[in-house]
């Protein structure tokens, strides 16, 4: 062994796999910069969906050479996976609770009506069950942060996730427009219109757009709605776990223990940490952004892996289960904070 040691063999393996995945990384980061800078000019669409978008275009025009491909999966994967670690860093439980109390009963309503559309008109559609999955769990929860953390238990492809998170990027740019007439129409309070928001808009970026515009109040408590709606990942992905794992027992699948998302653990774990004070306050919106920044890096690696040809050949059928899920989500939240007198 120390012979072994001496000969420089241990850093060898590590050093390949560095060097075998720096074109990708690299590739990756570079258009996340980009992504980022134009998020600035155009802060309606959010840095993330924007390195998508992008990546996908220079994939179209021009796809990567071999040796970026190990880099970007590694970055697609298990970058998007650190992302929402750091996002748990974000989370209060206090805050969590408090919010999820007065919130859950429409927050868990609208989640099992997108689950379900998603699930039933989308296997009447014809559509993969992985695709109907993402769709849901994005339209429900949290859109990229909840398809990224599913994706990797139910071993998505790159066509699928990016198709899943275009498809609901579509609907937060609609609700940006629509939501605060219709606000207005049916003269909801500024936390009502928060509440609604934060459950039926996914993006963060699009949740402040369209809850800020309808005043501060709304868009102060929208966003702490949609924090909130991140803990639900937690379930639903062990509940995806747990499945897979049963899966695996009885087919020649992976082990059970490749199917558990330690990061989740992770995650809960960077949220127990902030809520027992000992990650500073001053330290929030840094943190936030390391994790848009992360989510940004691992979306433009995913943009860059996907093959247009392969989100074309799925057709209209899923943008059609966007629409019908998006819908579904919205004016089931209207009924349930009209019933428990939110509005």
């Amino acid at each position: 062994m120390i012979t072994w040691l001496r000969r420089g063999c241990a850093p060898r393996p590590l050093a390949r796999a560095c060097a075998s995945g720096a074109p990708g990384v690299g590739i990756a980061v570079l258009i996340a910069v980009i992504a980022i800078g134009g998020a600035h000019v155009i802060p309606l669409v959010g840095a993330a969906v924007l390195a998508l978008a992008v990546g996908i275009v220079v994939a179209t025009i021009r796809r990567p050479p071999a040796r970026c491909a190990p880099g970007l999966k590694w970055t697609g994967r298990y970058v998007l996976q650190t992302a929402i670690v750091v996002l748990g860093a974000t989370l209060h439980i206090g805050n969590v609770l408090r919010v999820g109390i007065g919130t859950l009963p429409v927050m868990l309503g609208t989640l099992a009506v997108a689950l379900s559309v998603a699930f039933l008109v989308g296997r009447a559609l014809g559509i993969d069950g992985r695709l109907r999955t993402l769709i849901g769990v994005g339209t429900g929860i949290c859109g990229a942060s909840a398809i990224g953390a599913v994706s990797g238990v139910i071993a998505a492809s790159e066509a699928e996730i990016a198709y899943a998170i275009s498809t609901i990027f579509l609907f937060n740019l609609a609700a940006v427009v629509i939501f605060p007439p219709i606000g207005h129409a049916l003269g909801m309070s500024q936390h009502g219109f928060g509440l609604w928001a934060g459950t039926a808009v996914n993006d963060t970026s699009s949740v402040v757009a369209t809850a800020y515009s309808y005043g501060h109040q709304a868009g102060v408590y929208a966003v702490i709605v949609k924090l909130t709606r991140t803990t639900l990942i937690l379930p639903i992905v062990a509940v995806l776990a747990i499945r897979a794992r049963s899966e695996a027992r009885t087919s020649q699948g992976p082990h059970w223990a490749r199917t558990i998302p330690w990061f989740l653990l992770w995650f809960a774990a960077a949220a127990i940490i902030n809520s027992l004070g000992w990650i500073p306050a001053s330290w929030s919106q840094g943190t936030a952004n390391v994790a848009i920044a992360l989510i940004t890096v691992a979306l433009a690696a995913i943009g860059l892996s996907t093959r247009l040809g392969d989100m074309r050949r799925v057709g209209y059928r899923p943008l059609l289960l966007g629409t019908t899920t998006w819908a579904a989500v919205a004016v089931t939240g209207l009924v349930l904070q009209s019933v428990l007198g939110s509005l």
